[in-house]
């Protein structure tokens, strides 16, 4: 599945190159050359990954993975860090900084789209085609298909998100401005009371196969994707 990736690398004929091989493996990629200016992008748009150079001008790469695994809004967001020390200390640094993997340069373009997909596995399920099911409940991304109990339950685009979302994150409540974030995107100004017109909708979506009631609302906190009796 395309991801939005941040590629913050301050050398240009690697940004190309990268830029190039992940566009042509339809990834859509926004580049910054330094600390402060992916800062200034993140304040705006959440992206699915960030491809974060070591040795940065100004801040390092090292210290932007600490400040942004210090940060609630973006502790979500895969960090994949690139770099040509390849030393194990090195390796134990980065990984101890929050990076969830490492690539020492160079490497190949075809190894990083793996390894991008592989933290989307990891971090971001709902990210990946692969097929998943709760409690009879059934979700395949690949054929945008619901299945309950073997029936075929209709669902609306914004439905299929979010109940995508909820059934690779289950049992964790989530505020309406996070489910905002994660399943309407962060640059989409909409107010959050529309998430629950949706959870209605999702709810009425699932109720002929008896799953309305695994989408659960926690009072005074948000909503709720559980196999147990809320």
């Amino acid at each position: 599945m395309a991801a939005n990736i941040l590629l913050v690398e301050d050398e240009t004929g690697i940004q190309e190159l990268l830029k190039f091989n992940l566009t042509k493996a339809g990834h859509q990629v926004s580049v910054s050359g330094d600390a402060e200016h992916a800062l200034q992008f993140l304040k705006n748009t959440l992206p699915d990954v960030i491809l974060l150079d070591w040795m940065l001008p100004g801040m390092s790469g090292i210290d932007l993975c600490k400040r942004l695994r210090n940060d609630e809004r973006y502790q979500p967001v895969p960090i994949i860090m690139l770099t040509a020390r390849g030393e194990e200390r090195d390796k134990v640094l980065g990984l101890d900084s929050g990076a969830d993997d490492y690539m020492t340069k160079p490497f190949s373009p075809r190894e990083l789209v793996s390894r991008i997909k592989a933290v989307l596995r990891r971090r971001a399920p709902q990210m990946t085609d692969e097929p998943v099911e709760v409690n009879g409940l059934r979700l395949d991304p690949a054929r945008h298909r619901v299945q309950g109990n073997g029936q075929t339950l209709e669902l609306g685009p914004t439905e299929f998100r979010l109940l995508h979302f909820f059934m690779t994150h289950p049992e964790r409540v989530y505020s309406r401005a996070q489910l905002l974030d994660q399943v309407w995107g962060d640059d989409v100004f909409v107010e959050e009371r529309t998430v629950d017109v949706h959870i209605r909708r999702l709810r009425l979506a699932l109720e002929p196969s008896d799953h309305a009631g695994l989408v659960q609302t926690v009072r005074g906190s948000g909503y709720r994707f559980s196999v147990e009796v809320g």
